[in-house]
């Protein structure tokens, strides 16, 4: 059993809770950090970091990592639908990391938040890993978070001034930040992905695929592997698997998505899985809340986009150093109510501000990639603009550096 109180405690050491950890740990905060998974691990995801978030990761110190891990710059946007292939440039970012790296690049889950997480650790954060989180409890001047190790019986206490969620929404649980499941709807968008080797995808382009009840984005990672993700209805996953017979869910969504897209179904041609399908779900895309009492909620428990859009990781690190920012800005280690009221203030404000007309922007973008109607009117057009595939891209994030809060000063 932990007996001394944390200044701060996270839960979930992806690239939101790693953000935080690394820059509150910085800052002299104490911070403990749980994390209920193994690293390296693999997770349902796109992989894709806009260059915007090259500065951030020069600020937490693993920049140069990523760049000689990650795969190639993407330096093109497309659409994969029916028989058509468009495609067009990325938008520049307005400014680069400051050392010439204007463009965004892809690196595997297992690589980056392995990175994130030992930088956590380097920087004074204490790892609980794996360990779950299983229970909060306010106890007025601190939260006890009750934890339990993932490989044995185990238990233990945390106790912590303010708590950090950074533990996604894909999962239900116990916690008070912690999305409910919803009842089953045809609906429902699951997510899959895999890599591919051997594919004939141009390496510096990231296309969308628009197919029946779903859409899926492919992209170069790390090592020559092309990770393809999806995202696709409940109700046409169930028709897909009936269409493929006595196959793997995995198979069967990669079988409805070569049908409906010529282009990936050429960029695919000869090219073999590495490794299983993954899969997770429901999603639930939307704007949550950003905290209440002395919670503060990053990445997706604070808010989620639509994956089509290639956002999330990004997301879930803007987010966690808005608030790191506003933490200090706001003096709330000194844990007076009125500086946790106003770092909770501006942090939504920020949050708002970032990243709700990102989420707004994603989701007509998947619902349009849904429709074969809506596709095949809006195609045509795009071949003879193209530039509208370029804003697309420039207003759901791709080129516009975060709007940042009050400046970060020690708390005094």
């Amino acid at each position: 059993m932990t007996n001394s109180i944390f200044d701060a405690l996270i839960i979930g050491g992806g690239p939101g809770g790693s953000t935080a950890a690394i820059l509150l740990a910085r800052a002299g905060w104490s911070v403990a950090l749980v994390e209920q998974a193994s690293f390296p691990r693999a997770k349902v995801c796109g992989e894709y970091l806009s260059a915007t978030n090259l500065p951030l990761l020069r600020h937490l110190g693993v920049a140069e990592t990523f760049l000689e891990l990650a795969g190639p710059e993407v330096r093109r946007v497309g659409v994969f639908a029916g028989d058509r292939v468009v495609t067009a440039d990325m938008p520049a970012p307005r400014a680069s990391d400051g050392n010439g790296n204007s463009w965004g690049r892809a690196l595997g889950r297992d690589r980056l938040d392995t990175l994130l997480l030992e930088s956590a650790a380097a920087a004074g954060a204490k790892i609980w890993q794996p360990w779950s989180a299983n229970e909060i409890v306010d106890e007025g001047n601190a939260y006890v978070c009750r934890i339990a190790r993932r490989e044995s019986a185990e238990s233990s206490e945390l106790r912590a001034r303010i708590v950090i969620a950074a533990h996604g929404s894909w999962h239900p649980g116990p916690l008070p930040t912690q999305v409910a499941r919803p009842a089953a709807r045809g609906s429902d968008l699951f997510g899959f992905k895999a890599h591919f080797r051997d594919t004939h995808l141009a390496p510096d382009l990231m296309p969308l695929l628009a197919f029946p009840g779903g859409y899926a984005g492919m992209v170069y990672s790390h090592d020559g592997r092309v990770s393809l993700s999806c995202c696709i209805r409940r109700d046409e996953l169930e028709r897909a698997r009936r269409a493929a017979g006595a196959v793997k869910a995995g198979a069967a969504v990669l079988a409805h998505i070569t049908k409906s897209c010529r282009g990936a179904r050429e960029a695919l041609a000869g090219a073999r899985v590495e490794d299983d399908w993954l899969s997770a779900g429901p999603i639930q895309p939307g704007i949550r809340r950003c905290g209440f009492d002395r919670i503060f909620l990053v990445g997706n428990a604070a808010g989620e986009a639509h994956p089509v859009v290639a956002e999330g990781i990004g997301m879930a690190m803007q987010s966690a150093r808005l608030l790191c920012e506003c933490l200090a800005a706001s003096g709330a280690a000194c844990v007076s109510p009125d500086a946790i009221a106003a770092a909770r203030r501006e942090y939504t404000l920020a949050w708002r501000r970032n990243f709700a007309p990102r989420i707004r922007a994603a989701a007509l973008i998947a619902h349009w990639a849904m429709r074969p109607a809506a596709v095949a009117c809006s195609v045509p057009l795009l071949r003879l603009f193209p530039v509208v595939l370029t804003a697309a891209a420039r207003f759901s994030g791709k080129s516009t550096l975060p709007i940042r809060p009050l400046a970060s000063r020690p708390c005094s």
